[in-house]
């Protein structure tokens, strides 16, 4: 054939080839096309998505830090020595600081993008200076001060309220006697200011510097860089003297704020002029893929080339300060919690996804092996065959990757675009390259019909003995290499290239596969032999049939291995994260909800709280913060309590169970039973009662009976609880109700509580936990994963079944000829299924124990579960989840069954007369 002879000679593959052979097998290519472009659509997604909640942590973390910590504050202190008063003002100036600004901007990296709106410049003192005015508010008797600002912008910032805007008229200089001001409504309030009040500020060498406010003005964006680099603009401030002693001093603090033109004036305050660029980095152009050169863009400003420069442009004293590195530590630090257990996900799902692929180009070169054979022995080359089954697979996968790939783009539109298509690319590739490099593997000699290949008979060879112990040792290292440095061993800028940690779980999955192939063909042999002596035919011939599945049946297994180990792996993850919020929240309660307050609740609160809907019991308590022990500066918290119903809300919380008749009070004379934490049963003895001075003045001798690590009413590491039918009358007053019930209704029980009382639910304290995007993204997309993972494995599934559908209905055809029921036949499909689905459903539950097994100690899920670093429950770690064992393999083995079952009912309903032409093969 001329096409065959084109081959041989290099020439392209031509178009009619391709055509025909895809209008041959529409809805082959059709299913190729929705599989190829889902998984590029998943896998472009991927990326984005990650990306997307890290940029959204990244700009929470600026948000929780406020503009004081975010902005680089630039200052220069004035360089003295001019010749002229003329000379040492020019460089305050707004034209001299407006040009040093612009060339500020060009100092910084590209890494750092500045908000030019939020950013600011402009000149203030070293120090803040005292007025003498007595109409300003007095707290203690000390006079008021108050900072001279001088801040370009103010007009463009600011709402006017009363009166106008500062301006200057003429030139203004160090002997100018009077300037104009204006104050946020905030300082006008707290200060008593109104336009026309005059402000005198001390100056040097002559009388002092009158400052008229002309206007009261509104912030715009109070929260933002203007106006928050340097709260006091906006907000005065009562500032105590640094004095000892318990009753301390307070002054007030505010600031006045010059029209730009006016910071001359300063030259001849009691102050020496700073000139000062305030540069807010902005948040929404941040991103955590670039958290690396972020950092080195701040180092180099504070400490490196960039302060060099400021240097060169504003004088040798200028000094570059920010809490920007502070912040971009610690989420960097949470980051590198949430990063390596997302990977774990990736990498699972990304194998399953592979797998699948892989199955889908052998079962088009299964389909097509006949044709493949014929085309070898024609004459065509290897390369030429490849070459055509290629350019066919191309044809569908270029489009429906571009296609997926294009939909990723439009579902996530934020995130790194490089990314996403190389993650598309790589699974077109993928899917270009299984059907051609299956068919060159399997006619690489030219025959019309191969051996078979079943699983009974065939056996391993040694090349496929050393990948398989290849594995095991990168699974083992992967595995020792978590267990000993746990996840955080990773990069906080980012991936480490270490992601061998990450893969460990999937390792496990395919050592375990690898295994399970081995030890099937043994099992089945063992099986066969006593099934052959049964009466009925049907066992004996499932189990034939299940030995004669093809020896590749290596890939079904190890998708469903690899999916069911992080379908459990993850499973756990998530209940874990669960727990720990659970754990946390509890902990910060200390109930279901808790109503506590400064001093005495209401008499009778503690029976309306009980009859709210949803409540089952409350427990009173009476807290008092400051009781101290051998009257020692130090005080402890110490809660009085009926033992009977605390000691029941402890067992029901698991907060430091205990007999409720070794906290009763004894008899009158002797000290009471207490229960303490470890730290204070330490400090003071079990043996030996001690006297307890609590707030209102009286004592009581305790001795320490019972020793919890936790208790519900206090929280913290130390604590003493008492029998309140002890205490005096004042001290036993319950001051905190510990509710416990279901669906607690918080809106009731703040306004059963009253105004004068707080009230914490635990169902509210745990959705704190669940806010912060970072951990709810990653968690999001640990789901999203693992749910991917599983829909790929069932896939997988359904492929290994179809692709021995056709030899299963021919079976199932010639057997009815002699005899065989369509109960039997169904039973018969049904068996023949279940040795590979029980092996799979069993060794992924095992699998999965024994991945979480081994790696639970270097995994903790604090990172994950709470939206800091540090948390009062400690460490959180893994542990195995019963469900997320069980509900996959049990999906797996229903679907193998439900398949089967299928398979044989629409068998039994066409004719045989198909399936038992003459010169079939199957």
């Amino acid at each position: 054939m001329r096409s065959e002879h084109n081959s041989e000679h290099g020439a392209a593959v031509v178009a009619p080839w391709v055509r025909t052979r895809l209008r041959a097998a529409p809805l082959a290519a059709l299913a190729l096309a929705l599989l190829v472009a889902l998984t590029a659509c998943l896998a472009a997604a991927f990326p984005r998505a990650v990306d997307r909640y890290e940029d959204a942590g990244l700009r929470r973390s600026f948000q929780q830090a406020r503009p004081e910590s975010t902005s680089v504050q630039i200052t220069a202190p004035q360089i003295a020595g001019a010749p002229s008063p003329e000379e040492l003002a020019a460089p305050l100036l707004p034209g001299a600081l407006r040009d040093r600004y612009e060339k500020l901007l060009d100092t910084v990296p590209e890494a750092l993008p500045l908000d030019r709106a939020q950013s600011a410049y402009g000149v203030t003192l070293n120090k803040n200076l005292e007025v003498p005015d007595p109409w300003i508010p007095r707290p203690s008797g000390v006079p008021a001060r108050v900072a001279l600002v001088a801040q370009s912008g103010l007009a463009g910032h600011a709402t006017v309220r009363e009166g106008r805007l500062p301006r200057t008229s003429g030139t203004v200089g160090a002997t100018t006697p009077v300037v104009e001001a204006a104050v946020t409504a905030a300082t006008a309030k707290s200060l008593h200011i109104k336009v026309g009040s005059v402000i005198h500020v001390p100056a040097v060498g002559r009388a002092p510097l009158a400052v008229r406010v002309t206007g009261i003005v509104t912030p715009r964006e109070a929260a933002g860089g203007y106006w928050s680099t340097r709260p006091l603009l906006r907000t005065p401030s009562l500032v105590a003297l640094p004095t000892g002693g318990p009753d301390r001093s307070w002054y007030w603090l505010g600031a006045l704020l010059l029209a730009p033109e006016a910071a001359p004036a300063l030259l001849g305050t009691d102050g020496d002029p700073l000139c000062y660029w305030y540069l807010a980095p902005d948040p929404h152009r941040l991103h955590a893929g670039d958290l690396g050169r972020l950092k080195s863009a701040v180092a180099t400003l504070e400490s490196g080339p960039g302060l060099q420069d400021a240097r060169a442009l504003t004088g040798p004293g200028t000094s570059v300060t920010t809490g920007l590195d502070g912040v971009l530590i610690s989420f960097s630090q949470l980051r590198a919690g949430t990063a390596p257990l997302v990977a774990v996900a990736a990498f699972g799902t990304a194998t399953v996804a592979a797998v699948v692929l892989l199955m889908a180009g052998a079962l088009a070169a299964d389909r097509r092996r006949a044709e493949a054979a014929l085309l070898r022995a024609r004459g065509a080359s290897l390369t030429g065959l490849a070459g055509r089954l290629c350019a066919e697979t191309a044809a569908v996968a270029v489009p429906a990757g571009a296609l997926g790939l294009a939909a990723a783009l439009l579902v996530v539109p934020e995130g790194r675009t490089s990314y996403a298509v190389a993650a598309a690319l790589a699974v077109t590739v993928i899917a270009c390259a299984a059907l051609p490099v299956r068919a060159a593997l399997a006619h690489r000699s030219v025959r019309v019909a191969g051996p078979r290949e079943d699983m009974v008979t065939a056996r391993p060879s040694r090349r496929r003995t050393v990948a398989e112990l290849t594995l095991l040792v990168l699974a083992a290292a992967a595995v020792e290499s978590l267990r000993r440095r746990g996840t955080s061993g990773s990069s906080a800028d980012g991936p480490s290239g270490d992601q061998l940690v990450s893969v460990a779980p999937v390792l496990v999955g395919v050592i375990a596969a690898l295994v399970l192939v081995r030890l099937l063909p043994f099992l089945l042999r063992r099986l066969a032999r006593p099934a052959g002596r049964l009466r009925g035919a049907v066992g004996f011939l499932s189990l034939a049939r299940a030995g004669r599945t093809s020896a590749s049946a290596v890939l079904p297994l190890l998708a469903l291995l690899t999916a069911l180990t992080t379908a459990a792996f993850g499973g756990s993850v998530l209940a874990g994260v669960n727990e720990a919020r659970d754990r946390v929240a509890l902990l910060a309660v200390g109930a279901d909800a808790r109503v506590e307050s400064e001093g005495p609740l209401p008499s009778g609160l503690a029976d309306r709280v009980r009859d709210l809907s949803g409540v089952r019991a409350v427990t009173e308590a009476s807290i008092g913060y400051q009781a101290k022990p051998h009257d020692d500066q130090t005080p402890i918290p110490l809660a009085g309590v009926d033992p009977a119903g605390y000691g029941a809300l402890a067992a029901h919380t698991g907060l430091g169970a205990f007999e409720a008749d070794r906290l009763k009070r004894p008899a009158a004379g002797e000290p009471l039973p207490a229960l303490a934490s470890p730290s204070v049963a330490k400090a003071y003895g079990t043996r030996r009662p001690f006297p307890v001075r609590l707030e209102d003045g009286s004592t009581v001798s305790v001795r320490i009976t019972v020793v919890r690590d936790r208790t519900p009413a206090v929280t913290g590491d130390g604590f003493l609880v008492v029998d309140r039918a002890g205490l005096s009358a004042a001290a036993a007053r319950p001051t905190a109700l510990l509710v416990t019930g279901y669906h607690v209704d918080a809106g009731a029980l703040t306004r059963t509580a009253g105004p004068t009382a707080g009230v914490r639910v635990r169902a509210q304290e745990r959705a704190q936990y669940a806010d912060p995007p970072l951990q709810a993204g990653a968690e999001h997309v640990y789901t999203a994963a693992v749910a991917a993972g599983a829909g790929y494995a069932v896939l997988a599934l359904l492929l290994a079944l179809l692709r021995a559908a056709p030899e299963r209905a021919a079976l199932l055809a010639r057997l009815r000829t002699m005899g065989l029921t369509r109960a039997q036949a169904r039973r018969l499909l049904v068996l023949e299924s279940l040795p590979q689905a029980l092996l799979a459903a069993a060794g992924g539950a095992l699998t999965g124990w024994a991945a979480i097994r081994l790696l639970s100690p270097g995994i903790d899920l604090t990172a994950v579960a709470l939206p800091s670093a540090g948390s009062s429950a400690g460490r959180t770690e893994l542990y195995t989840d019963p469900l997320a064992l069980t509900v996959p393999a049990l999906i797996v083995l229903v679907t193998a069954v439900g398949v089967a079952a299928v398979q044989a009912w629409w068998t039994g309903r066409r004719g045989s007369v198909r399936e038992l032409r003459a010169g079939d093969a199957r």
